[in-house]
């Protein structure tokens, strides 16, 4: 709860700040100082600290509001009137000296305002250790109980003044009642759920007919006994087709025969549960409250609920205003951003802002887009929020407006896409997906060649040196071959009737085409075995 300053030169002072007093000492010995290790040896017992220290003004506090305003101010960095009036009075008057002072940025104010010569460094933080140690024995006339209750009363009032006026402690709030939120749907899940099955051996028709879970806790708590339901009015809870489908069910109700105690506990669960529920409304309108005086643009953007746990996750709405737009993004994702970058597979899109309505209300090809126009929106927003002096949603309201309009384009596929020229827009070229994909073609699978590949294959065979084919009796795909080069062989002469033959068979219809090809394959396959029968013989 102090701070010092000491004057290093050929006398050297130093100004002390204490819980309840001001003071100023001279520097007896300065070569002790050069001595930093070895210090706190000259500050063991009183006697030696007032070898080297020695008191020379003292100015008291008039009272704990004084002395918390002087110390707010050494703490925020700037100088209290105490301060300035013991600096104007016994250090400026010696400017040739230098002012060693324990906070540098203190120091740094001093030099500016008064231009005084500040100096700050590791033998000046040791002998503020020092005095600190032996401040009983240096101011005189102080004693030692009324000190140290001075120092207490100054730390409470100091720590009061921190929380009840810093602005990063208003949010607590906010992340309070979020959790608290939460917590509450938990415990409604869970007693909701423990009264329908609880009262569900009695008359389990009463769950399939009353949905809402209000509205069932209340018809429970007024029926009790399901034999009861003949004369009870549920007006005022349920609707008249509903309640007369639950007298009807009453009637021929399969459910088990409970005691009056049973009863009795079952109605007490259910007013727990409407007790609760009430509650959470009250606790809901609060926190919409709260989020609308600490962050309206938030709010606007992504809602009271979500921007609550966005805040409830940074621990406060100042350290949400230093996360960038991503981290916004993938907020309440961490564990599937960093199981994703283990397995390299694709990153999450959103984390907490996925629950926003503008997202909710986008198709799902599209959230990945709008989650991040979103957050770069929000993020803007809180930091308006956070840092920002007005407190109006008049951002949110603009930057909501145009997400909205992104949207619709992007729903109804309106994107445009930028053109050479600025003032016209182009328009979309329609995309057509080419297929890669490869078509099966059939006509590979016929060994039957057709007669101008033939032809252009003979004028080869006469242009090129005559090879003498082997012949494989196992691998039928060679025939056509084979029996062309027989036909070279056999009958030269033969060409030009083939040609006229090619021009009747083309006039003549397919069918007739096919038959002839296929008689033409049969005779010359006969050919064919015929000669490697006599081939076989002359072998023998």
């Amino acid at each position: 709860m102090h701070n010092g300053h000491i004057h290093l030169a050929t006398s050297v002072k130093l100004v002390h700040l204490t819980n309840t007093t001001l003071f100023e000492d001279n520097v007896l010995d300065e070569s002790k100082l050069e001595q930093v290790d070895s210090l706190y040896k000259e500050f063991e017992t009183p006697e030696k600290a007032n070898k080297i220290l020695k008191l020379k003004h003292f100015e008291k506090f008039q009272d704990t509001t004084e002395a918390l305003a002087a110390a707010t101010a050494l703490t925020e960095g700037k100088i209290g009137k105490s301060l300035k009036k013991v600096l104007k009075k016994f250090v400026a008057t010696e400017a040739h000296e230098q002012l060693a002072i324990s906070d540098a940025k203190l120091g740094g104010v001093i030099k500016e305002k008064m231009e005084l010569s500040c100096v700050h460094n590791s033998a000046v933080a040791e002998l503020m250790r020092c005095i600190r140690g032996q401040m009983e024995s240096l101011i005189t006339g102080l004693p030692a109980k009324e000190l140290s209750a001075m120092s207490l009363g100054l730390a409470h009032s100091l720590s009061r003044y921190k929380l009840k006026f810093s602005p990063d402690k208003v949010d607590t709030m906010i992340v309070q009642a979020i959790c608290l939120l939460d917590d509450l749907d938990k415990e409604l899940n869970n007693y909701v759920m423990r009264c329908r099955e609880w009262y569900g051996w009695h008359f389990p028709e009463l769950g399939k007919v009353v949905t809402d879970n209000m509205a069932y806790c209340k018809s429970v708590r007024k029926i009790g006994d399901r034999t009861n339901v003949a004369g009870s009015d549920l007006s005022d809870i349920l609707p008249e087709e509903v309640e007369a489908e639950v007298k009807l069910a009453a009637e021929i109700s399969m459910g088990t025969e409970v005691s009056e105690q049973d009863i009795g506990n079952i109605r007490h669960l259910c007013d727990q549960v409407i007790d609760i529920t009430e509650y959470r409304t009250q606790l809901y309108d609060y926190l919409k409250n709260r989020m609308m005086a600490i962050a309206p643009n938030l709010t606007v953007m992504v809602g009271e609920l979500v921007g609550a746990r966005l805040i409830s996750h940074a621990g406060s709405l100042l350290n949400l205003a230093k996360h960038p737009a991503s981290t916004v993004q993938i907020l309440g994702a961490e564990k599937a951003l960093f199981r994703a970058l283990k397995t390299r597979k694709d990153t999450p899109k959103y984390g907490l802002i996925y629950h926003a309505s503008l997202v909710g209300q986008t198709s799902a090809k599209n959230k990945g887009k709008i989650s991040r126009m979103l957050a770069a929106k929000a993020a803007l927003a809180i930091r308006y929020d956070a840092l920002g002096e007005d407190t109006n949603a008049e951002m949110g309201v603009e930057n909501r407006a145009k997400l909205e309009v992104r949207l619709r384009h992007l729903e109804e596929k309106g994107i445009r896409r930028i053109s050479g020229t600025g003032k016209a827009m182009a328009m979309a070229d329609k995309y057509q997906h080419k297929s890669e994909v490869r078509v099966y073609d059939p006509s590979g699978d016929s060994t039957i060649p057709s007669t101008s590949k033939k032809r252009k294959f003979e004028e080869v065979e006469q242009a090129e040196e005559p090879v003498t084919p082997k012949v494989k009796s196992k691998k039928a795909k060679k025939q056509p071959v084979k029996e062309e080069e027989e036909e070279e062989a056999a009958a030269p002469e033969e060409m030009p009737k083939k040609k006229k033959k090619k021009r009747k068979v083309e006039e003549e219809p397919e069918e007739a085409k096919t038959e002839e090809e296929e008689v033409a394959v049969t005779e010359s396959t006969k050919k064919k075995k015929k000669k490697k029968k006599t081939k076989d013989e002359e072998d023998e």
